[in-house]
């Protein structure tokens, strides 16, 4: 790859995301959420937190403070599969997914 290349992928924004965990709740429950309002996740406070770019799971770490700001320590990359899956069931008769 030359670096003309590289620099035009270098300029592309992507959204990243960091999700701290997930929770089911009903319609109702959502709308009932105000300024104060606690949602609680399956997870403990030191399970990795997951790195999404593009809404993929890219890497897995550990939360930090750096200078008064949040940051996330990167602990693992995942793997190429993960990173590509699409998250839904392949068709049995060509592979691709549904």
């Amino acid at each position: 790859m030359n670096s003309q290349t590289l620099d035009v992928l270098l300029d592309i924004e992507l959204p990243v995301t960091v999700r701290f965990g997930s929770a089911q709740m009903t319609f109702g429950d959502v709308l009932g959420l105000n300024a104060g309002s606690l949602v609680e996740f399956a997870r403990a406070p030191e399970e990795p937190v997951e790195v999404l770019v593009n809404g993929r799971v890219v890497a897995r770490g550990e939360l930090v403070m750096v200078q008064g700001n949040y940051g996330v320590r990167i602990g693992e990359i995942s793997s190429r599969g993960e990173r590509l899956d699409t998250g839904g069931e392949a068709n049995p008769k060509t592979g691709e997914a549904l």
